[in-house]
């Protein structure tokens, strides 16, 4: 199971880079060793949080055309609601 975690991170993050996502913040909760990072593209944003900097302890959330919230299981499901914000346009 945590290869399939870390290959997720991996992919998600392959994947942003290449369509051109930019950081817009980083946030560190220090007590509990939370960092949520905030990306966004265009009109799209979506958020990964992971604890101890381990991708291993990453999850991403996203938000879907009408604004409700999906919990992103595989790239597929973060590309699906990006193609869809996307198309609103």
């Amino acid at each position: 199971m945590n290869a399939i975690k870390i290959s997720l991170h991996t992919k998600v993050h392959k994947w942003i880079d290449t369509i051109g996502f930019r950081l817009n913040e980083s946030q560190t909760n220090f007590k509990s060793n939370v960092t949520t990072n905030h990306y966004f593209f265009k009109t799209f944003n979506f958020f990964e949080k992971s604890k101890n900097n381990d991708p291993e302890n990453s999850k991403f959330l996203c938000f879907d055309t009408y604004g409700e919230t999906i919990k992103v299981k595989s790239l597929l499901d973060l590309q699906t609601a990006f193609f869809e914000n996307i198309s609103q346009l």
